[in-house]
């Protein structure tokens, strides 16, 4: 892919206020799969360098897959650090989704080397965190290390689930990731849940 500016924007607002204010090592973390009937919970933590520029950058939800998998790299490469964590279905199951998301944060943050002063978290929640934590509502829009850290955890996710889909290819995994679309019930309906499904969620229409 070419490497022109696209859509997307370059906004550093929330990590030149701690740049600025003596802060060196700034994380911005994201989630992906909170929603999903099937796989786990990944989370994502990134630290940019102050003179950091990626045109086009934005919320993992705003690219397509093509640009979402060429960001992977770029931000992997152009990254101080970064991590990518996740919590099984199986966790979910037995702590509950908003816990386990909780602890990919958790994992994906304690996973940076060096370790962040500070972390930008998308949403508005958080707990145990090794370090001092901003919550950003819709923070994958508003802040490029959160973005970042979105894409990471999204491209993650997806590829994960595209191999569970080798291993049980009637549930179309690689086609909705695990989210509950039309086609995804229909498969459930049909061939019951697999290993990889989320027990604790409303998977049957007469559950």
């Amino acid at each position: 892919m070419k490497t022109e500016k696209m859509c997307g924007f370059d906004n550093l607002e929330y990590e030149k206020k701690y740049w600025e204010n003596g802060f060196v090592y700034v994380a911005g973390a994201d989630e992906a799969g909170r929603g999903p009937l099937a796989g786990p919970v990944y989370a994502a933590a990134v630290i940019f360098p102050k003179d950091i520029q990626i045109d086009g950058l934005t919320d993992s939800k705003k690219l397509s897959e093509k640009k979402r998998d060429y960001y992977f790299d770029v931000i992997k490469e152009k990254a101080t650090a970064y991590s990518i964590a996740s919590v099984d279905e199986k966790i979910i199951d037995e702590i509950n989704i908003l816990n386990a998301a909780h602890l990919a944060f958790k994992k994906a943050v304690e996973g940076l080397n060096p370790a962040p002063e500070l972390a930008l978290i998308d949403g508005n929640s958080m707990k145990n965190l090794p370090c001092p934590f901003e919550l950003i509502v819709k923070g994958d829009q508003k802040s490029l290390t959160v973005a970042a850290a979105s894409v990471l955890a999204k491209v993650s996710r997806d590829r994960f689930m595209d191999k569970i889909d080798k291993e049980y290819p009637q549930y179309m995994f690689s086609k909705h990731k695990g989210y509950g679309t039309k086609l995804h019930y229909e498969m459930l309906e049909k061939y019951g849940a697999c290993p990889y499904h989320r027990q604790s969620f409303r998977l049957f229409k007469n559950q």
